[in-house]
């Protein structure tokens, strides 16, 4: 698939994410938070068009451990942060990156997930040193903050040098405590065993609304948000999860939208913030329309 297809579908499926109402617990068009707000993200998803194009522009396939992931990840972490104050879309990034590539070098669609587990895998030393430049930027929480190669650590970059880690092998240090760490690890299967397969489906009978929030909900339902699990820990994201399980049993009522509703208000005041499922689903979406795009 050509580049700037490619990057066209990252930019719609960023929108169509955060477009998403009431999509619970998170920034969407009718809801804003008191540090960033709707348009925030709408702007980020713009912003990271000509880094996608540029980084699928010069993947090869014969050569997987010069794809720069970690440095498009920063690049486009860098472009956000020129135009938004806030952390917005170091995940959807993260998640989106690799996918991108791995489209571009493949002939069809049954080839998207092994070439994007392969990008992975063959990821550099200096990828992990972008990454956590970008995380840094991004001022995000969570990945990394361990004793390990902990991204807050003035040596960090140093220690990853002198230990070869590659962005593989600390994303895989990550992965028990963070969602997105593991995805990008294991070949992804939430992305492509559920929220792609649920989204596609959705989409032949109903609006890219309602299968965005579906989507979000039914990946919530199954896999527990890690960010609710760090900030509050996992009896928390279990019981969100349950939540969400109990309401898609009402998907078909005529009470669903007032459920909804009011699901979404008791995370918003509750500071629950589903912000992992929230990157799951966009990369979810993209994944949809890429191939719709083959």
């Amino acid at each position: 698939m050509d580049s700037k297809t490619i990057a066209k579908i990252a930019q719609i499926a960023s929108a169509l994410e955060v477009s998403g109402y009431p999509k619970p617990g998170n920034v969407h068009r009718t809801r804003d938070f008191e540090d960033m707000e709707f348009e925030d993200f709408v702007i980020s998803g713009i912003v990271i068009g000509d880094t996608i194009e540029k980084a699928t522009s010069k993947v090869d396939k014969n050569s997987l451990q010069n794809a720069g992931l970690g440095k498009y990840i920063l690049e486009a972490v860098k472009e956000t942060d020129k135009w938004i104050a806030n952390n917005t879309n170091l995940g959807i990034v993260m998640m989106i990156t690799p996918i991108a590539c791995g489209a571009a070098i493949s002939d069809d669609f049954s080839q998207l997930r092994k070439n994007t587990a392969e990008l992975m895998k063959a990821t550099t030393v200096e990828d992990a040193v972008d990454l956590y430049d970008a995380i840094n930027i991004a001022d995000a929480g969570g990945m990394g903050d361990q004793d390990e190669y902990d991204v807050a650590s003035e040596n960090a970059k140093e220690e990853l040098r002198a230990n070869k880690q590659t962005m593989f092998d600390v994303l895989e240090i990550s992965a028990p405590w963070d969602r997105l760490a593991n995805e990008m690890t294991t070949g992804m299967p939430v992305v492509f065993e559920k929220g792609y397969p649920t989204y596609s489906g959705l989409r032949k009978t109903m609006k890219a609304n309602d299968a965005c929030v579906l989507t979000f909900l039914t990946i919530l339902s199954e896999i527990p948000d890690t960010l609710i699990s760090r900030k509050y820990g996992d009896k928390k994201a279990d019981e969100v999860s349950s939540q969400a399980r109990e309401l898609l049993s009402f998907k078909d009522d005529e009470s669903f939208s007032d459920k909804l509703n009011e699901f979404d208000n008791y995370l918003y005041e509750n500071k629950l913030n589903p912000g992992t499922t929230a990157d799951l689903t966009a990369a979810s979406i993209f994944v949809s329309y890429l191939e719709s795009n083959f």
